[in-house]
C-alpha cells in the first residue's frame, strides 16, 4: 500500500494522486491518513445522527462538529496531527452519546431500526489513542481501501465529500458569525451517510451531487447573510497596498469575526493591522473598515506567502485554511486559530462563550517584531458583491443594452503556484474592451492588478469578495436574467473558473445544481472525477476543460 493517498485538490502529484511520505500541498502521510479516520468515524456520527434525527433526537454540538470536523480536513488547514487525534477521540466521544440517545429512543418506541453497534464506522473503537493505533486503522478506511468498488461510485462519493468539505467551511464561518441553518447541518449528515450505501446505483449518486449543490448554495447564501447582518454589506472601496510606519499584524485566511476581534484589541496600541490573501474583501464591509488602524492588504494570493510573510516582519495570523509550510525566518511570529493548524505554531483557543478570543500573544509579538517591509503601493478596488452592483442595475443593463458591455465573464475560483495559472492572466489581457470580469475568490491576483479600466464608470473587475462570495455572482446573474426575461445560460455571460482546493468544489457543484452550462474549468480537471463522471457532466452541463486563452476568448466571446 502507499504510504497515503490524497487526491482531492488541483494540484495533486500527476494530475492522480499523492502517495509517498507527503502531499504536494505539504501535507505529512500520517495527518493525511487521520483525516481519512476521521472523514470514516464522522459517517459513524452520520449513521446515528441521520436515524435519530427521525426520532426526534438531535444534538446541536454534535450537529457542528460534523462541520468543524470536515473544515479541519481541507487542502491547507490543518497539518497537525496532534489536533487530529483529539477530533478522532471527541468524533468516537460524540458518536457513542449519539448511539446512546437513538438507541434509547428506539426502546421507547419499540423500534428495531437501531439495535447493536452499526456497521464498523459506527462502533469502532481503538484500544488507546495513540498515535500508531489510529494509524493503523486508517490505512484500512482510506479512499483507495476498497479495491473492488466501482470507480464511478468511488468518483461520485468523493466529488460528494469534498463538495461537504466546502461547504463545511461556509457553514462553520456562518456559525461563527451568528448565523444558523440545522438544515444545512442535516444534510451534512445525510450525505455523509448515503455514501456508504453500497447499494446506492449512478443515479442515487448523481442525485447526491445535484441536491450537494443545492445546500451547497444554501450555505453561501448563510454565509452571506451573517456577514451582511454584522458588518453590513460591502461597499466600494479603494484598498491601500502600501505599508505604513509601525508594528503590524497580517491576517490571513478568511474569518471576518477573528479579524473583528483582533481590530477590537489593537485599538489604540499602535499597532497596524493589514488583511492577506483572501482577507482582502473584509476592507470593503462597513463595520471593519472603520477601524483607522486597518491599515490595508499586504501582498498577494496564498501561495507566495512564504516569501511575503518573511519581508511583512510582524506577526501573522492565520484564521483558517490556506497556510503552506512554515519556514524558520518566521515561525516565531506566526499564529494559527480556528480549525487552521501547524505543528509547532502557537494556537489562539476557540473563544468561550459571550467572550472574545485572547488575541494578547498575537499583539505582543507585532510589537516586538520589525515594522513591515513594503512590497508594493497604490490601492485597488473591491466590494462590488450583489448589493453594490444592483443598486446600479440600471446602469449596467443600459450598458448590455446600448452594446457598451458585450460579455460578463465570470473568472472566480482558487489561485495556486502552478504555471499553467498564468492562463488566467492571459484571458483576462485578452478579453476585448467592451467586456467586464465578475470575479471572487483569490484567483483574481491573477489579474486584479491589471490596467484594465472601466466602462462608462464601471470597473472592467467586479470583485465581489471571497471564495464563498461567489453567491454574489450567482444573485448578480440571477436579476441579469430576469431583467432581460432569459435564462442564465442565454445571457451574455461565461464561467471562466479556476480551481484548487474544496470550497471551488462546493462553487461549482452549486453552479451546476442551477443548470449553468458551459463551465470552463482549469487548469486541469479534478483528478477524482473518472473518465465516465467526467463524460457525464460534459453531457449534461458541456462541462469544458481550458485550453489556450486567445482560443479560449474567441470562444466565450461568440458564446460558446
Amino acid at each position: 500500500m502507499p504510504e497515503m493517498f490524497c487526491y482531492q485538490c488541483q494540484e495533486t502529484l500527476q494530475n492522480k494522486g499523492c502517495t509517498r511520505r507527503g502531499g504536494v500541498c505539504g501535507k505529512p502521510a500520517e495527518v493525511s491518513n487521520l483525516q481519512d479516520l476521521l472523514i470514516y468515524l464522522l459517517k459513524g456520527i452520520s449513521f446515528w445522527g441521520t436515524r435519530g434525527r427521525g426520532m426526534g433526537v438531535v444534538d446541536a454540538e454534535t450537529d457542528l462538529f460534523v462541520a468543524q470536523a470536515l473544515f479541519a480536513t481541507i487542502t491547507n488547514a490543518n497539518f497537525d496531527s496532534q489536533r487530529f487525534v483529539a477530533l478522532i477521540e471527541k468524533a468516537i466521544t460524540l458518536r457513542d452519546a449519539l448511539r446512546g440517545r437513538a438507541q434509547g429512543r428506539c426502546n421507547e418506541l419499540h423500534s428495531s431500526n437501531c439495535t447493536g453497534s452499526g456497521p464498523d464506522w459506527a462502533g469502532w473503537h481503538p484500544v488507546d489513542y495513540s498515535l500508531e493505533t489510529l494509524l493503523a486503522k486508517a490505512r484500512e478506511v482510506g479512499v483507495m481501501a476498497d479495491e473492488t468498488l466501482d470507480p464511478n461510485i468511488r468518483s461520485l462519493r468523493e466529488l460528494v465529500i469534498y463538495g461537504l468539505k466546502g461547504m463545511a467551511a461556509y457553514t462553520d464561518h456562518a456559525y461563527v458569525a451568528g448565523g444558523q441553518d440545522e438544515t444545512v447541518l442535516a444534510f451534512m449528515q445525510e450525505a455523509l451517510e448515503v455514501t456508504t450505501h453500497a447499494r446506492a446505483t449512478l443515479e442515487d449518486m448523481l442525485a447526491l451531487v445535484q441536491k450537494t449543490g443545492e445546500f451547497g448554495l444554501k450555505s453561501m447564501r448563510l454565509l452571506d447573510s451573517s456577514n451582511t447582518a454584522r458588518y453590513g454589506n460591502p461597499e466600494p472601496t479603494q484598498v491601500n497596498l502600501g505599508v505604513r510606519p509601525g508594528p503590524g499584524i497580517l491576517v490571513s485566511g478568511h474569518d471576518l469575526v477573528d479579524l473583528d476581534e483582533l481590530l477590537q484589541q489593537t485599538a489604540g496600541t499602535g499597532v497596524n493591522v493589514y488583511t492577506h490573501g483572501e482577507m482582502l474583501p473584509t476592507n470593503a464591509y462597513p463595520g471593519l473598515k472603520k477601524y483607522p488602524h486597518l491599515a490595508g492588504n499586504y501582498g498577494n494570493a496564498w501561495w507566495q506567502q512564504a516569501q511575503e510573510f518573511e519581508a511583512f516582519g510582524g506577526a501573522i495570523l492565520m484564521t483558517t485554511n490556506c497556510i503552506t509550510p512554515v519556514r524558520d525566518s518566521y515561525r516565531g511570529r506566526i499564529f494559527t486559530t480556528g480549525m487552521a493548524g501547524y505543528p509547532g505554531v502557537p494556537h489562539i483557543q476557540d473563544r468561550e462563550p459571550g467572550q472574545q478570543k485572547d488575541f494578547s500573544a498575537v499583539i505582543a509579538a507585532a510589537k516586538a517584531g520589525a515594522d513591515p517591509r513594503e512590497l508594493e503601493s497604490g490601492t485597488i478596488p473591491i466590494g462590488f458583491a450583489h448589493a453594490t452592483v444592483l443598486s446600479v442595475a440600471d446602469k449596467v443593463i443600459e450598458a448590455v443594452k446600448s452594446g457598451a458591455i458585450k460579455r460578463f465573464v465570470v473568472m472566480g475560483g482558487c489561485d495556486g503556484r502552478q504555471k499553467e495559472r498564468a492562463y488566467f492572466t492571459e484571458v483576462a489581457r485578452n478579453l476585448p474592451q467592451d467586456t467586464v470580469i465578475l470575479t471572487a475568490g483569490c484567483a483574481k491576483y491573477r489579474y486584479n492588478k491589471l490596467n484594465l479600466g472601466e466602462i462608462g464608470g464601471i470597473p472592467r473587475v467586479l470583485d465581489a469578495g471571497q471564495c464563498n462570495d461567489s453567491y454574489s455572482l450567482i444573485v448578480i446573474a440571477s436579476a441579469l436574467a430576469e431583467a432581460f426575461g432569459v435564462g442564465v445560460n442565454e445571457l451574455p455571460l461565461s464561467f471562466d473558473i479556476a480551481w484548487y482546493e474544496q470550497k471551488a468544489v462546493i462553487v461549482l457543484l452549486a453552479l451546476l445544481s442551477l443548470g449553468v452550462k458551459k463551465i470552463r474549468l482549469g487548469p486541469t480537471l479534478p483528478a477524482f472525477l473518472s473518465p465516465d463522471v467526467v463524460n457525464v457532466l460534459v453531457s449534461a452541463y458541456d462541462l469544458k476543460p481550458i485550453s489556450a486563452p486567445v482560443e479560449d476568448v474567441e470562444l466565450m466571446m461568440a458564446g460558446n
